[in-house]
């Protein structure tokens, strides 16, 4: 079965006022830093954090009453997972959602309070998606595949519509691209809306099965621990990529060191939290920006559920690259004054310590002497050279240890 505009309009109208119709926004900052205009499809304001509640709401609807009243299944570790549950529960329909073992316990919770009965199986998502199929079939349950399916082609598609009602404009659309349910559903609507308007993949570089099967026309395995957790398959399918290969101009892939750039430059520069996926995107126009440079550029920003621990050390890897945070390594006398002296001297250059290691133990340092280092945050790399020639020049012995490339 084909995805036609009239099919996403349909969508559309069935979902209306169930999901949040989210804004299409100038990212300011960003936009001045790359030469390029960029407006933000805010899909991380979903009730789920993710644009998978539309495609999984529109699959539901169009489900029989017996099927309805039997329940629905799915094998998901991430958003589909949520955006399913979430529905499910406010239609009366069971949920049961299959994850691989080992999936991180706030998943499954957050799954689970929406309403799902969760299961774990499988060492792998190709083992979990075995074992799903056969329960579906043992218990009668409906299957509702993650992009592999007209109607959740369809839901997905309804956010194409929103970005050109709010920015008409548009040059191209960037739309990351995992099984390419999202960019399938979204390129059918844009293009019949504007047939000019340029519609542009992006993956991780891990996972660029589509962009592979696109430009070469095969299918190469792909792999290994990715940022774009949410865009991380390995195989298209043959619906999904039959529309791409129809409506989308290229893809572009983009490397974890991009990717992490990309998802820091959206929380420090816009105040938003997004995934890796929507992190993939952001990479491909800066990428491209001498190419956008001038044009109005349209990004779907499709998910902000990242993992709050990766968070809090992604925001740290990134101060630290832009010299805000930095390590300062002290040889000092083992006397009284000499950290009091540092600290004061590091506030009167207005930066602040934040953590202090005094080594006395360490067999390299002369008895008499101590390793002191010194944690500190400042505007930037150039404001920290500043404090480094300040204390040089009061006399103390130190360096700044590189520790993210």
């Amino acid at each position: 079965m084909n995805v036609t505009f009239q099919d996403i309009e349909k969508a559309q109208r069935a979902i209306a006022g169930q999901i949040i119709r989210t804004p299409t926004v100038k990212a300011t900052r960003l936009s001045l830093r790359s030469g390029v205009n960029i407006y933000l499809k805010l899909e991380n304001l979903q009730h789920t954090a993710s644009f998978k509640a539309r495609g999984a709401l529109n699959c539901l609807l169009n489900l029989d009453d017996d099927a309805k009243k039997r329940g629905v299944i799915a094998s998901s570790a991430g958003n589909h997972a949520q955006g399913l549950a979430f529905h499910a529960s406010r239609l009366g329909i069971p949920a049961t959602i299959v994850m691989p073992k080992g999936t991180a316990f706030n998943k499954v919770q957050k799954t689970e309070e929406f309403g799902a009965k969760v299961i774990l199986a499988g060492d792998n998502y190709d083992e979990t998606q075995a074992f799903t199929h056969e329960l579906a079939i043992k218990e009668n349950l409906a299957f509702v595949h993650p992009f592999d399916d007209p109607h959740v082609v369809a839901g997905q598609g309804t956010l194409g519509i929103e970005m050109l009602e709010d920015q008409p404009d548009l040059h191209k659309i960037i739309v990351p691209i995992g099984g390419g349910g999202l960019i399938s559903g979204v390129a059918t609507a844009v293009k019949h809306m504007n047939p000019d308007i340029e519609v542009i993949g992006a993956q991780a570089d891990l996972y660029n099965a589509v962009k592979r099967h696109y430009d070469a026309n095969t299918d190469q395995v792909t792999g290994g621990a990715t940022l774009a957790e949410g865009i991380a398959v390995k195989t298209p399918a043959a619906r999904t990529l039959r529309i791409i290969k129809q409506h989308v101009q290229r893809i572009e892939s983009a490397s974890e060191q991009e990717i992490e750039d990309a998802i820091f430059n959206l929380l420090s520069s816009e105040k938003l939290v997004a995934e890796g996926a929507a992190g993939a995107g952001l990479a491909a126009i800066f990428k491209n920006k001498e190419e956008f440079k001038g044009q109005n550029i349209g990004l779907v920003l499709c998910g902000g559920n990242i993992d709050s621990r990766l968070l809090s050390t992604l925001i740290l890897r990134g101060m630290l690259r832009e010299g805000r945070i930095a390590r300062l390594r002290f040889e000092i006398d083992d006397t009284p004054g000499q950290l009091a002296d540092i600290s004061n001297l590091i506030g009167d250059e207005g930066a602040n310590v934040i953590e202090v290691i005094h080594q006395r133990l360490m067999q390299a340092v002369p008895l008499k002497r101590a390793e002191l280092d010194m944690v500190i945050e400042a505007r930037d790399s150039a404001h920290v050279q500043e404090i480094l020639t300040s204390l040089r020049g009061k006399g103390f012995k130190v360096q700044q240890m590189n520790e993210v490339a």
